[in-house]
């Protein structure tokens, strides 16, 4: 295994298909079917040269049953939202920003600009800050997501904007998005995992 290999693994050696048995072989197939047409479409990398899974996608496999689950939820969020596009990346990238992940970071500005915001706007989410030209909901949802993720809390009135326009089914659903990427963020900097090199 070659130190490049390693270091994409962070804390944790990057498993090796031969390797694995039973839950861990399904789940990482089961990734490769999934989750690796989902990174091409989006334009970032989620397998090293030899193949190996990296990202928040390599750790999952140490606990494949819980991770198996965790999936299917984050599934089930993209497939059943109210939110659009646009929207689910703003929101990403402001819990992002929030945790200074550098991977989520990398993979998410990737998939932003594949949603339709523009490199410079990515770049302001990426950095922790709401870029100009996004509509009155893409506003909200970076301001609730920011709030809720930096200080733990959501004051009044925000609430009742995200109420009025995204309706307490949009809410949910932000919610939802915000806790699924709060685990990825913290998987990936409780295993000190880097984005790939150069980019």
């Amino acid at each position: 295994m070659s130190s490049t290999t390693t270091s994409l693994g962070g804390r944790l050696p990057l498993a090796e298909r031969s390797a694995l048995t039973g839950a861990q072989l399904e789940l990482f197939d089961r990734f490769i079917a999934e989750a690796v047409p989902w990174a091409q479409r989006a334009g970032f990398v989620m397998r090293s040269a030899d193949g190996a899974l990296i990202g928040p996608f390599n750790p999952l496999l140490e606990s494949p049953e819980i991770s198996a689950s965790f999936w299917d939820y984050q599934v089930a969020e993209e497939r059943h939202t109210t939110l659009s596009g646009r929207e689910r990346q703003v929101v990403i990238l402001a819990v992002g920003a929030v945790w200074r992940a550098p991977y989520e970071l990398y993979s998410h500005s990737a998939a932003a600009r594949t949603a339709g915001l523009s490199p410079e706007q990515v770049d302001t989410l990426a950095g922790g800050g709401m870029p100009d030209q996004l509509s009155a909901r893409e506003q909200c949802a970076w301001r609730f997501a920011r709030q809720l993720t930096a200080e733990r809390h959501i004051e009044q009135s925000l609430y009742d904007e995200a109420a009025e326009l995204l309706g307490t089914h949009g809410i949910t659903d932000m919610l939802h998005l915000i806790d699924a990427y709060q685990t990825v963020c913290g998987v990936l900097n409780a295993f000190d995992i880097p984005a790939p090199e150069g980019t």
